[in-house]
């Protein structure tokens, strides 16, 4: 390089955590008196422990990921994500299907064993009767669109704990700000009060409409909760004939 003044250019290499802009502009402008007003900054990523317990968290999903478009790009950006211990334990990493622009967005708590297995959410025992639910009120599973709450499974199918979930819930809102669907169906309490930051029980809001942001919200049982309770599947049956009225008429 060119240099009239005779002085070096420098190459400054910072750790991002332990230095905010403001600092990073001071040392720049402490060294440039000893360089040609050039200065070359080289960063290290440090993983710090808020972004889980992968040492390389920082690394696996890209800072950019909150700007994606559409729904693969999603995908493709936080598919690789190690924010949290479920990173090492599952096998795939289960973002979601269905429509990309549904009118109806289903919400469930974690992927299970089968799920795990095949990269794809409600594919087990409960999905199969989740899919049998759709096609009784005419609206057919490739109609919609289904995520859950966490992306990885949990060890035991137990469910998540805080931190799983608040790693993983702004992965699901950002699933919702692109699919934009009149109504959500949840399904579960992990599901409802992730979504509504409360905690209720289930029969003191089924059977009702609530509010997610600007978006529709109907809750009802879990499917593998009905498998368990089959007495539940009347109640389960009224909210889903609600959720299709309530789609029709928005």
């Amino acid at each position: 390089m060119n240099n009239s003044t005779g002085k070096l250019p420098a190459v400054i290499q910072v750790k991002l955590a332990n230095m905010n802009s403001q600092s990073l502009v001071q040392a720049l402008e402490q060294l440039r008196d000893l360089t040609d007003n050039t200065v070359y900054v080289r960063t290290e990523e440090v993983a710090q422990s808020s972004l889980g317990t992968h040492p390389d968290a920082s690394l696996d999903v890209p800072s950019d990921w909150t700007r994606a478009r559409t729904i693969p790009t999603l995908n493709e950006r936080i598919c690789n994500c190690m924010n949290c211990g479920l990173g090492s334990t599952r096998t795939r990493f289960v973002f979601g299907s269905g429509n990309e622009n549904a009118d109806v967005m289903v919400i469930g708590e974690a992927p299970g064993a089968e799920e795990d297995a095949s990269g794809e959410p409600f594919v087990g025992r409960a999905g199969q009767l989740l899919n049998k639910i759709l096609d009784a009120i005419e609206m057919p599973r490739e109609t919609v669109y289904v995520a859950n709450i966490i992306k990885c499974r949990p060890p035991d199918n137990r469910r998540p704990n805080k931190e799983e979930v608040a790693q993983c819930e702004p992965y699901l809102h950002k699933q919702i700000e692109l699919v934009k669907p009149k109504v959500i169906l949840a399904l579960g309490l992990t599901a409802v009060n992730t979504l509504l930051r409360t905690n209720h029980k289930m029969g003191d809001i089924r059977g009702k409409v609530l509010q997610y942001q600007n978006t529709k919200l109907i809750a009802t049982y879990h499917p593998a909760a009905l498998l368990r309770n089959p007495e539940w599947k009347r109640a389960t049956w009224e909210d889903v004939q609600m959720l299709k009225k309530v789609c029709e008429e928005s």
